[in-house]
């Protein structure tokens, strides 16, 4: 979906309401190797056009395929959220008002406004660090292999505190066996 900034100025008294299905999948697995699969994207939203800036309100529901962070098997993740996002053109953002962030603002470097764009970068963005099946999430088994294993981060300290316990420098092996013998 792209909106014409010369189309967009007739909403300058009502806002732009819209509701759409997308089909992504493409370039989205054409940006991320690691997405399997992505289900139609729902799109519901609203555009608001000022003379300063245009206001990007919409809310996406979908479900993504990626691979488990742990097993690589695939795994089937819904997303729901909703995006607010400013936009300006180049002349808009010279004359900007500083109430709003710079951070927080996008500079339109064409004369249109594309929502596709938008809502794949959010999607990206919304996949979490780590996917895990729902066996993986309720096991708490760590994968492991032919001479490797898999800690915990507790397990982990747990076992370099107790070889911090255990060991001795050999040097002074024989200066703790004086000790022992006074006692």
């Amino acid at each position: 979906m792209k909106w014409s900034l010369l189309e967009l100025r007739k909403y300058q008294d009502m806002p732009l309401t819209f509701e759409e299905t997308l089909s992504l999948k493409d370039e989205l697995m054409e940006r991320d190797n690691q997405i399997i699969d992505l289900a139609p994207v729902n799109v519901k939203g609203i555009v608001t056009v000022n003379k300063s800036e245009y206001i990007l309100h919409y809310s996406v529901e979908t479900t993504i395929t990626v691979p488990s962070t742990r097993s690589l098997e695939p795994v089937d993740l819904p997303l729901q959220f909703t995006v607010n996002e400013i936009f300006m053109t180049p002349e808009q953002y010279q004359q900007r008002d500083e109430l709003v962030p710079e951070e927080e603002i996008l500079i339109l470097e064409t004369q249109t406004l594309d929502l596709d764009d938008s809502i794949a970068d959010n999607i990206l963005l919304a996949i979490p660090m780590q996917v895990l099946t729902e066996e993986e999430k309720s096991s708490n088994d760590l994968p492991s292999g032919d001479g490797w294993v898999v800690y915990s981060e507790e397990d982990f300290l747990q076992q370099q505190e107790s070889k911090e316990e255990i060991t001795i420098d050999p040097r002074l092996a024989k200066l703790s066996s004086l000790f022992e013998e006074e006692e």
